[in-house]
């Protein structure tokens, strides 16, 4: 039988980048701290405070958002490498609430259908390798009405921003598992969703985006995109 803290069989990429977060999670506090400095100001507590009812975390990494949640909400998390989930696992203990933490891989989420009223993704798509057939995966577990939440850095459509970040591409994918090009309300939409804000800030590199999964009977209706604004780029507020 399976021990409950063993990797699940994933695929040679997913594998690969489990790796790389595995050697990654001793600094990854310090590393990401930078980064939320530079470009998402509070984008965690932004995502967080929106959460409501049975809440899933996907790629919930050491659990820096943990202790942003309202405290009425049920939360569950998921996180692809165990060494991650093991600092993630410590901050929850700490914590006055209880939080159901397991291993998991956002490609093939192990819930059943319509469990959750929100799933949150923060810094999260940009590193999974599959990042439609993860969206897709958000959907089917969200329940009808219920919310995506997503925080992350994406293409920039800014031309000149744009053009270095295809040039960076191949190295980050390459040696951090990091995409810099990435477009996810364009898997949102395509999961059958349907886009209720979706803001750019930093030069259109930092994307905020809540949806919401429509009754059953109107996922065959046209779904009109929503285009975010592009904020100043010395700006996170929204």
């Amino acid at each position: 039988m399976k021990h409950p803290d063993e990797p699940a069989p994933v695929d040679r990429e997913t594998a690969r980048v489990r790796g790389i977060y595995e050697t990654m999670a001793p600094g990854y506090d310090r590393m990401i701290a930078v980064a939320e400095r530079l470009l998402f100001g509070d984008g965690r507590q932004w995502a967080c405070t929106q959460a409501s009812g049975h809440v899933l975390e996907v790629a919930v990494g050491t659990g820096r958002n943990l202790d942003q949640y309202p405290p009425e909400v049920q939360l569950s998390g998921i996180e692809l490498s165990p060494a991650m989930l093991a600092r993630a696992q410590a901050r929850a203990a700490s914590l006055p609430r209880t939080v159901d933490l397991r291993l998991g891989d956002a490609q093939q989420l192990s819930f059943p259908d319509a469990t959750f009223d929100t799933v949150l993704a923060t810094l999260t798509l940009c590193a999974i390798p599959d990042d439609h057939a993860a969206v897709r995966e958000m959907a089917r577990v969200l329940r009808p009405g219920g919310r995506l939440i997503l925080l992350d850095h994406v293409a920039s459509p800014n031309r000149a921003v744009r053009a270095a970040q295809r040039l960076l591409d191949p190295l980050l994918v390459r040696y951090e598992g990091e995409h810099l090009l990435r477009e996810p309300d364009t898997a949102v939409s395509a999961a059958g969703l349907v886009i209720d804000e979706l803001t750019r800030s930093k030069l259109g590199i930092v994307l905020r985006l809540t949806a919401h999964k429509p009754p059953f009977h109107d996922t065959r209706a046209p779904r009109p995109e929503r285009r975010g604004r592009l904020e100043r780029s010395g700006s996170d507020e929204h």
